[in-house]
Parts: C-alpha cells; sequence; structure tokens
C-alpha cells in the first residue's frame, strides 16, 4: 500500500513538472574564434656575464663589475635592464688521480639580466656590443607587443562577431529566431609571444647578431549563449 502511494506521488509530481518545462525556451550556444598576427614591436633578451677566480668573494666581485658593466651599456640603448639570476658555485678540475678523482679549482660566479628592447632595429647590435663590452651568453631572444592589451581586444572582438555569424547561420539552418543574449563568457586565450624565435650567440668577430622580430600571433575565444525567441 505505501509502496502503491509513492508510486502515485512520483507520477504526479512528473506530470506536474512536465508542462513547466515545455515551456522552458531554447538555447543556442556557441563559441566564436580569432586570431591575428601582429608585427611585433619589443624584444626581450637574456645576457649573463660568468667570471671565475680562487675565492668566492673574488669571483662574485668579477662578475659583479662585470654585469654592472653590461647593464650600463644595454641602459644607453633606451633599454629596460632586470637581473633574473645570480649564482656562485664552486668549481673542480680533472686531477692526476687515477681513480678519476677531481681536485678543488676556485669558483665560478654568474649574473643574468633580461633586457628590454623597443627599437628592434638595435637589438642585433646591442647583443654584439654587450659580447664586446664583457658578457659571455645571449639567449632566450623572445619577441612581443607594448600595447598587448590592445590586440587582445581587438580579437575579443573579432570573436564575438564570429560567434554572432555561426549563432545566425544555426538559427537560419533550424528555421529559429534568435532572441537575447543570455550570457557572454570570454576566457581569452592569447598567447604573447607565440613566436618561436630564439637566439643564441657566443663571442665572435662579426660586426652584428642577424635577428628577424617576425609576428605575434593573439587569439581570443568568446562563448555566447542566445535565447530562441518564441
Amino acid at each position: 500500500m505505501r509502496a502503491a502511494f509513492l508510486a502515485a506521488g512520483l507520477a504526479l509530481g512528473l506530470l506536474a513538472a512536465g508542462p513547466a518545462a515545455a515551456d522552458e525556451p531554447g538555447r543556442i550556444s556557441v563559441i566564436g574564434r580569432a586570431s591575428a598576427e601582429v608585427p611585433a614591436d619589443t624584444a626581450s633578451v637574456e645576457i649573463a656575464v660568468e667570471r671565475r677566480a680562487p675565492s668566492a668573494a673574488a669571483a662574485l666581485d668579477r662578475n659583479s663589475e662585470a654585469a654592472r658593466k653590461v647593464a650600463a651599456f644595454a641602459k644607453e640603448f633606451g633599454a629596460e635592464v632586470a637581473t633574473t639570476a645570480v649564482t656562485l658555485r664552486p668549481v673542480t678540475r680533472p686531477s692526476r688521480d687515477p681513480n678519476g678523482a677531481e681536485v678543488p679549482d676556485g669558483y665560478q660566479a654568474s649574473n643574468a639580466v633580461q633586457i628590454r628592447l623597443a627599437d628592434l632595429g638595435r637589438l642585433g647590435e646591442l647583443m654584439r656590443r654587450t659580447l664586446d663590452g664583457g658578457a659571455d651568453r645571449i639567449g632566450g631572444v623572445t619577441f612581443g607587443l607594448r600595447d598587448a592589451a590592445k590586440a587582445e581586444g581587438e580579437a575579443r572582438a573579432a570573436a564575438v562577431k564570429d560567434a554572432i555569424r555561426q549563432a545566425e547561420t544555426l538559427a537560419e539552418a533550424a528555421g529559429l529566431r534568435l532572441g537575447r543574449i543570455e550570457r557572454i563568457v570570454s576566457p581569452a586565450r592569447s598567447e604573447v609571444p607565440v613566436y618561436a624565435g630564439r637566439a643564441f650567440a657566443a663571442k665572435a668577430r662579426a660586426p652584428s647578431v642577424p635577428v628577424e622580430a617576425g609576428t605575434v600571433e593573439v587569439g581570443a575565444t568568446v562563448e555566447i549563449t542566445w535565447v530562441i525567441a518564441q
């Protein structure tokens, strides 16, 4: 008897919910995408100096002096300079021990700085002349945009237009009309920079380091949900 009452109550509940669910308006959701290739207008390059000495203090002092010269020279180019790493470690060298043991051989200090330059036409000259001025390693050249927010905003606007085109196509194909926009979600997924170029150099007699900036890909995605007009 109790089970019969429960079954009857559940059936009544489903019947009551049926009309309400039928009154719910339909929806169309699409994801708009857009991307653009924007010419790079800024570059970042990591430059490092390394010095060795018999003592830890002497290695650090020599390295610090060389790093200050490189940073000062970069600022003369109008570049922004930020220290990214300072290391000091003992070094060894092979000994005459037949077992292959190594013996202490002083200390090595290194200082790496990130240099950001807006004048891309002088990037190769900056890299070459920092090597002449005492730098030992150059690596990790990347290219980007000074006004990345503007490029991202333009990509989002283009993604919205793409979403509208998709929704209108779907509605027309299904014989429906788009109603009001119910929701807009913008998980912008821009990667600045996407440019894959990286440059590495060592001390040489070349007049400059050839570098091509290329473009930066900026992209965005926007999800929009419309209510179907009754």
